[in-house]
């Protein structure tokens, strides 16, 4: 089994709130992410795929492929947006780095060929990242 990381950049801006919650409590369990005119971050995304080598081509999926389908699902959707109003996924759930991770991999899963998806990884500063490995 041979394990195959491509990074991606994106930047996009989101508010912390949650409807059930007072406006006092939003700000208590939220803080400056409570804004309501949002806030934004520089993502670093990994996407790791795993498989055996295709002994004609060489590859464990093929890159070009993989980068396409990560800009097609992920970074076309995301980059430079604001997720709550513009990523269907955030319409109802708040755009955390956790729930940002599950989303790039629900979008991924089933699109790759030749390969399965084994990580999402979702940095949002350089001191904190996310990884979800497709269970809940």
């Amino acid at each position: 089994m041979v394990y195959l990381t491509r990074k991606a950049e994106f930047s996009a801006s989101h508010v912390y709130h949650n409807p059930e919650l007072s406006p006092e409590e939003n700000r208590r369990v939220f803080g400056k992410c409570n804004n309501p005119n949002g806030h934004g971050h520089n993502y670093m995304l990994e996407v790791t795929v795993k498989g055996e080598v295709d002994q004609t081509s060489g590859f464990v999926v093929d890159l070009k492929q993989l980068k396409e389908v990560m800009h097609r699902e992920v970074l076309d959707a995301m980059d430079h947006r604001f997720l709550n109003k513009e990523v269907p996924e955030f319409l109802h759930q708040i755009p955390t780095t956790e729930n940002i991770a599950i989303v790039v991999w629900n979008r991924l899963v089933t699109k790759l060929k030749n390969a399965t998806l084994h990580r999402v990884r979702v940095y949002e500063t350089s001191d904190l990242f996310v990884d979800f490995y497709g269970e809940l």
